[in-house]
C-alpha cells in the first residue's frame, strides 16, 4: 500500500474543503488514504463518482457490516439499527424503505410550506430574544442552534412547558465541548423522555409527527423512539450549521441578501456534511476504472462533489445565480436527506427575518478570529459573535 495518502484532516487557518480535494479528483481512479484510527479507505472526490458510489446496491450504510469506516474509533459513536431501533439511516432496502415510505410524505414541499408559519414564528421569536438582550449577540448560541430545536420539538409534539429541558439536552448532544458522559447522559435522558411523550400520544393524540406516525402503526414505540432521535440529531446541527455559515456568507457578501438561489448555493459551497455519508462495499464493485473490494471502507466526499469544476464553474465562488439544484449536500439515492425541504425553509425564513430585523447586523470580529469546526464530522462554527 505504498500509494496509501494521509486523510486530509482539517487544520485550523486552513481552507474549507480542504485543498489536497482538488488534487485528489486530479488523479485517474480513485484515492486510497488512511484515516486517523489506521484504517484503509478509497475516497471518492469527483461529483459523477459521488452519485454514483451513492446509489449502488453494492454499497452499505450499516454500520455493523465488516469494514465499514469510521473517523472517531472502533464505533465512531454511530447509532446503529442494533443499538437504537429506528435508526433507518443505517439500514439498506428494504429494511431501509419501510421507514423511509411512512415518513416521506411528514417532509413533502407541502407539509413544510404549511409549517412555514410556525417556523417564521420559532425565528422571529429569537429575534425578539436577541434584541431583548441588547445590542451584541453569539448568533451560533442565541440563533442558530435553538431554531431547528424549538421547529423540531414543535414538529414532534413536545409540549412548550417541556421545551427548554429538550433545548438543552439537544445542545449537550451535539456540543463538542460536553464530555462523553454528559452527551451519553442527554442522550438517556432524551430518549427516556420521548418514550414517556409517545406513552401520552397513544392516549392522547394530537396534531403532530409522533401522534401520526403513531396511527399509521408501522414502527413499535422503540423504533418511533429512534426515528424522533434521528430527527433531532440529523436535523439540528446540520441545520444550525448552514444557518450560520449562511449568515457569515451573506455579510460578507450583503449584494445578496434576499435575492433568490441563496440557500441552493450555500448548502453547496458550505457542505457541512462532508463527511457523513460513510460506506462499505458489501459485494466487488468497480467505481471510475477502480475496483473495490467486498469489505473495503469507502469516503464519498460531499465537499469534494461539490467543489468539482466539472460540475459547477468556479465552485469556490459564492454565487447564487448558478443552477446548483445538482449538488450532493444533502446526499444522493435512497439515503438522501428526508429533511431536506425543512431545511431549506428554516435557512430562508432564518436569512430573511434576520435581515429584515436587523438590517444593521454585522460581525463583531474578524473572519481570521472566528472558531471553525476543523474538530468535528460537520463544518460549521462554533460561535459567531454578532453586533448591530
Amino acid at each position: 500500500m505504498s500509494d496509501v495518502v494521509d486523510f486530509p484532516m482539517r487544520r485550523p487557518g486552513a481552507s474549507f474543503p480542504p485543498a489536497e480535494y482538488a488534487d485528489f479528483r486530479a488523479r485517474p481512479g480513485l484515492v486510497r488514504a488512511r484515516l486517523p484510527t489506521g484504517a484503509v479507505v478509497w475516497l471518492v472526490t469527483r461529483h459523477e463518482d459521488v452519485r454514483t458510489v451513492l446509489t449502488d446496491p453494492r454499497v452499505s450504510s450499516n454500520p455493523t457490516h465488516e469494514g465499514f469506516p469510521s473517523l472517531l474509533g472502533k464505533t465512531g459513536g454511530v447509532p446503529s439499527p442494533d443499538t437504537m431501533p429506528g435508526w433507518f439511516v443505517a439500514l439498506d432496502p428494504p429494511d431501509h424503505d419501510r421507514f423511509r415510505k411512512t415518513l416521506i410524505s411528514e417532509f413533502s414541499v407541502r407539509r413544510i410550506r404549511d409549517m412555514r408559519p410556525a417556523i417564521e414564528q420559532v425565528v422571529q421569536d429569537r429575534v425578539d430574544a436577541m434584541l431583548a438582550a441588547g445590542d451584541t449577540a453569539d448568533l451560533v448560541a442565541d440563533f442558530a442552534l435553538p431554531v431547528p430545536s424549538l421547529v423540531i420539538s414543535s414538529l414532534l409534539g413536545v409540549p412548550k412547558a417541556d421545551r427548554d429541558f429538550f433545548e438543552a439536552k439537544t445542545r449537550t448532544l451535539v456540543s463538542t465541548t460536553a464530555t462523553d458522559q454528559k452527551r451519553e447522559a442527554a442522550t438517556t435522558e432524551l430518549l427516556r423522555y420521548l418514550g414517556r411523550l409517545i406513552s401520552i400520544k397513544e392516549k392522547r393524540p394530537g396534531d403532530d409527527l409522533i401522534s401520526r406516525l403513531l396511527a399509521v402503526g408501522t414502527m413499535s414505540a422503540a423504533e418511533l423512539s429512534g426515528v424522533a432521535m434521528l430527527l433531532l440529531i440529523a436535523g439540528h446541527e446540520t441545520t444550525a450549521n448552514n444557518i450560520s455559515l449562511g449568515v457569515l456568507t451573506l455579510l460578507l457578501h450583503p449584494e445578496w441578501i434576499g435575492a433568490d438561489g441563496i440557500v441552493e448555493e450555500l448548502l453547496r459551497l458550505h457542505s457541512v456534511a462532508d463527511l457523513v455519508a460513510l460506506r462499505v462495499a458489501v459485494d466487488d464493485l468497480e467505481i471510475s476504472g477502480q475496483r473495490i473490494a467486498k469489505g473495503e471502507g469507502i469516503v464519498p466526499l460531499v465537499a469534494a462533489a461539490n467543489h468539482d469544476e466539472a460540475a459547477f464553474g468556479c465552485p469556490h465562488r459564492f454565487d447564487p445565480t448558478r443552477a446548483a439544484r445538482h449538488h450532493v449536500a444533502f446526499g444522493y439515492g435512497v439515503h438522501q436527506c428526508l429533511g431536506q425541504n425543512l431545511v431549506r425553509g428554516e435557512m430562508d425564513l432564518a436569512y430573511r427575518v434576520l435581515f429584515e430585523r436587523i438590517p444593521k447586523l454585522e460581525p463583531a470580529v474578524p473572519v481570521a478570529e472566528l472558531p471553525f469546526k476543523y474538530d468535528g464530522v460537520l463544518f460549521g462554527l462554533h460561535s459567531l459573535p454578532v453586533r448591530w
